[in-house]
């Protein structure tokens, strides 16, 4: 009897949840409303502060880099101990780790609104990423743990609308929120619109089921030690090393990141080859197409998260628009990659396949090439108003590409591989994205006139989406025969 209970501890009972008042299925799809929305709230953070974030150094004041660290103290964490928060989570209980996760983030949500000063705000920006990386990994062992079957599929499948709704709304609400100026909040109302979505999710824990790892793996501090100070290494001269001069310690900091990440690579290596419990998994680099997924996805979300800085740093630093211009100007991005999802995923993946990337590299950067040629004729002190359609051009891109790309990535990985391997890919997408806020931003805040630097960091984007499209090739083209199968 010991045993049976034990069973349905580990992988998920499919019962009815005790104590709740619900039938025997309706409780589990209830529980998925809970994970939803917690991811929603996630994505949302990230997105809804990136429109805020030149009203919050207008308020806080700071260097001019302390924009991009507001959306960098949160990814960069956040993408770091991704794996790490996911095998707490096997080894301690995916619904403990998740919902401990919710609560760190909602205090440290109150802590970021109530900020007197902008060293505050990105402290607490960094615990709300180290807090999401508890919570993100847990949601599809959790999933797994309830549905079965066609009901998985549709349960894992109603991840991405939801993603997908919450990129379009993040920049708009930023901006509505900011402008509107609720009880004289200003920008602090988008970080306290998490205490009702994150207050919902915790009163509605009980509905999950505790799930954990039959065999549970064993933590690599030494890796997450590694990783985390060689990323931090990187980032940090590369956001700092404009307002400082790019003076020669910030060279040598550069260095020292990209050694410690290299020792890191070789630290992984031994511990795989003695049998021990890597960060990373060695068995995902047998083949070529895995590898290659990492690169573009760290190009492709350094393109995305650094231009959508720099159009908001370009509106309301450079021409001085408000906080909900900026917002409604990157609607039609959102909007064009909703759109082009849904499209992507219903109709144009079941028949081109990942083939279907390069049509959205293609068109993103079609995009990326129109809202250049709309800064060069544009009056450099009116705001442009081809740049929203410009905009729309590039979300379709967006679009286009992710829905087959993380299919592809994942195509040629071993089942006992698929979690490990969607944790990095997640992980590196928001180390891409880190890079991208510091690389285009600088390159933006380097310029002498706005105008000039939004186009400088436009058609920096256009050279990194060359490189994706070359990495894309790498990953499609097809392996050579491994002689050990």
């Amino acid at each position: 009897m010991s045993k049976v209970v034990r069973q349905e501890v580990v992988r998920g009972d499919l019962g009815e949840a005790p104590g709740l008042p619900l039938g025997r299925y309706r409780w589990r799809w209830a529980a998925l409303a809970v994970l939803l929305v917690a991811e929603a709230m996630n994505l949302l953070d990230a997105t809804i502060v990136q429109v805020a974030a030149p009203v919050i150094r207008t308020d806080l004041g700071g260097p001019d880099s302390v924009v991009q660290w507001y959306a960098a103290a949160y990814t960069l964490p956040f993408a770091m101990f991704l794996i790490t928060g996911g095998r707490l989570g096997d080894i301690l209980g995916r619904r403990r780790v998740f919902r401990v996760g919710v609560a760190v983030f909602l205090v440290a949500s109150v802590a970021c609104a109530a900020a007197p000063s902008y060293g505050v705000l990105i402290g607490a920006r960094a615990v709300q990423g180290a807090a999401a990386a508890l919570v993100i990994p847990q949601t599809i062992g959790l999933i797994r743990a309830m549905f079965d079957g066609d009901e998985m599929a549709r349960a894992l499948g109603s991840i991405g609308p939801v993603m997908g709704l919450a990129a379009v709304c993040g920049p708009a609400l930023g901006g509505l929120l900011t402008h509107a100026d609720l009880f004289g909040s200003s920008w602090r109302s988008v970080f306290l619109v998490n205490l009702p979505l994150g207050a919902a999710v915790l009163l509605a824990a009980p509905l999950l089921r505790e799930d954990r790892a039959a065999r549970r793996p064993r933590l690599d501090l030494t890796g997450t030690a590694l990783v985390v100070t060689g990323s931090g290494a990187v980032v940090y001269p590369l956001i700092q090393g404009q307002d400082a001069g790019w003076p020669a310690w910030t060279w040598a900091l550069l260095a020292a990141g990209v050694a410690l990440l290299g020792l890191f690579g070789v630290d992984q290596r031994r511990k795989s080859r003695h049998g021990r419990s890597p960060l990373v998994e060695a068995g995902l680099f047998r083949h070529r197409g895995f590898p290659a997924a990492l690169v573009t996805s760290t190009l492709f979300f350094a393109v995305l998260n650094g231009l959508m800085l720099v159009i908001v740093l370009h509106l309301q630093l450079g021409l001085e628009s408000d906080v909900l211009t900026a917002g409604l100007t990157l609607l039609p991005w959102s909007l064009g990659m909703a759109v082009a999802s849904w499209v992507a995923g219903t109709r144009l993946v079941p028949r081109y396949g990942p083939r279907l990337m390069y049509a959205g590299i293609a068109t993103l950067l079609t995009g990326v090439l129109a809202a250049t040629a709309v800064y060069a004729v544009s009056d450099p002190a009116r705001y442009p108003w081809p740049l929203p359609g410009a905009l729309a051009v590039c979300g379709t891109g967006v679009g286009l590409f992710t829905v087959p790309f993380f299919t592809a990535a994942l195509h040629r990985v071993g089942p006992a591989e698929t979690g490990s391997a969607a944790g990095l890919l997640n992980a590196v997408q928001q180390l891409g994205g880190t890079l991208g806020t510091a690389l285009l931003g600088s390159v933006f805040l380097g310029a002498a006139d706005p105008a000039a630097g939004a186009q400088r960091a436009f058609w920096a984007s256009a050279l990194l989406l060359v490189a994706t499209a070359a990495a894309v090739a790498t990953g499609l083209r097809r392996p050579s025969p491994d002689p050990a199968r």
